[in-house]
């Protein structure tokens, strides 16, 4: 078809320019196209969600719900990890609240520094968190905690270090 294609697109042309034209190689289409590169035995997925630290969890709540519309989910203290959370349902992905819990809160270290709040981090789906987690090791990213731990789905969660994500602190998930 390819052929075809290129037969038709010079039809127009005169004989000298057609001696001008380049040679055109055909592509293999046997051989693979990332043939020599190791296939990841781990993979990104979906965005979960992005995280943004609140100073007052009940007016931003309010904003969601009542303001935008959004379905918005009860408060859930995590005290494991030093937060309460709100997700704001958004059907493709969600917001998730986070309000400090506690004075060792991360939070609370983070609205000491942005006052009025703002985005704290993404989590990203993966199909294997442990085999992503070897993998970013031997990628030297740091990661923020020895093990996964469970995250507010209920599910393995891993951060990696901002300084090693442009900037951003980056949550994988276990899908």
């Amino acid at each position: 078809m390819a052929s075809s294609l290129l037969k038709v697109a010079v039809t127009g042309l005169s004989r000298c320019a057609l001696h001008t034209l380049p040679s055109v190689r055909a592509l293999s289409l046997t051989v693979p196209v990332s043939q020599g590169v190791p296939r990841s035995l781990w993979k990104l997925g979906r965005l979960s969600h992005v995280a943004i630290a609140v100073p007052d969890l009940e007016k931003a709540t309010a904003l969601y719900r009542d303001v935008l519309g959004a379905q918005v989910s009860a408060t859930v203290p995590l005290p494991e990890h030093g937060v309460y959370t709100v997700f704001v349902e958004l059907g493709n992905t969600k917001l998730e609240l986070l309000h400090p819990l506690g004075e060792k809160s991360p939070i609370a270290g983070f609205l000491q520094k942005n006052k009025a709040g703002g985005m704290h981090h993404i989590c990203i789906e993966v199909d294997d968190i442990n085999a992503a987690i070897v993998d970013l090791k031997e990628k030297k990213i740091r990661l923020l905690s020895p093990e996964p731990q469970i995250g507010a789905h209920g599910k393995p969660v891993m951060f990696l270090h901002p300084k090693d994500c442009d900037g951003v602190l980056v949550e994988i998930e276990q899908a």
